[in-house]
């Protein structure tokens, strides 16, 4: 793959772009702290900096603005079919959402009645349960109740199901198009793994996806429609067939922390890099 580098200034400030046949990548925002968690709500992107307490939005045309504050250090984000925000707060140790009428709603905090670790990431189902991943990456060693590092997840009538505790530091979660199979990234081990959704609550079946290589951590990611998965981990955004298989790895500068679509098409996909937005364009599966 032929690939060009542009580095550019508009307005005083340092763009980064990257262009070839198959995408283009543009820097549209930075100067954060440490940002996670894209999610695109009514057309913008909303997007988590967890040390600044604060969930921000990007629009095109018009930059970044404050959405939310305070967020409860928010992670991972996700929308539910009513339209709503779901937040995976480090902070509170909890999943809870921002309802139309704008309220914060606690969602889960407890399991077994013990206070969550620090959930992190989510994905929606079609029928609206939450799974969500719980490391204790916003937690002290001394604050932990449970005493391991669960994937859950959460019935649209409350119920909250234990799936796995296996992993090191579960992290990223997505689900297959037809919704069969989860697959989950344990960020320390720089792995994703897979199992078969057997029942309302059971996985099983776990199996490794991928390993990957290099300086950094598997951690957030996106199935698309066809079932590819774009997965941040070291050096940038890795395309990653159902098979395990790379078709190729975009280079994104940063920590790639996690990436989500742009648009209903699913040809353009925004990447949090710690301190800075990226946006993929052009995305050919």
């Amino acid at each position: 793959m032929n690939t060009i580098l542009i580095i550019f200034i508009i307005w005083g400030q340092l763009i980064y772009s990257q262009d070839s046949s198959d995408y283009s990548l543009e820097k549209v925002a930075d100067g954060f702290n440490f940002i996670e968690g894209p999610v695109l709500k009514d057309g913008k992107i909303l997007f988590s900096d967890i040390p600044e307490n604060t969930i921000f939005q990007f629009e095109e045309g018009k930059g970044v603005t404050e959405y939310y504050k305070p967020s409860g250090n928010s992670n991972g984000l996700a929308i539910n079919s009513e339209g709503e925000l779901i937040m995976a707060q480090h902070g509170k140790r909890r999943v809870a959402k921002i309802s139309k009428a704008g309220n914060e709603i606690l969602l889960a905090e407890r399991y077994d009645g013990r206070l969550l670790n620090s959930p992190n990431d989510m994905t929606i189902h079609s029928d609206g349960s939450i799974f969500f991943t719980d490391p204790p990456y916003g937690i002290k060693s001394e604050q932990e109740e449970l005493g391991f590092y669960g994937i859950y997840k959460l019935t649209p009538s409350g119920d909250l199901y234990l799936l796995d505790k296996s992993l090191n530091r579960p992290n990223g979660i997505a689900l297959s198009p037809d919704e069969s199979k989860l697959y989950v990234s344990d960020s320390r081990a720089q792995k994703i793994f897979v199992w078969d959704i057997i029942d309302n609550k059971t996985i099983g079946n776990k199996s490794l996806l991928i390993e990957m290589e290099g300086k950094g951590s598997a951690d957030g990611f996106k199935v698309n429609k066809s079932g590819t998965i774009y997965a941040t981990g070291p050096e940038g955004i890795w395309v990653i067939n159902e098979d395990g298989s790379i078709k190729t790895i975009i280079k994104v500068p940063g920590q790639n922390t996690n990436c989500n679509w742009g648009n209903s098409e699913q040809t353009i996909l925004f990447v949090t890099s710690a301190k800075a937005l990226y946006k993929i364009t052009k995305l050919k599966d």
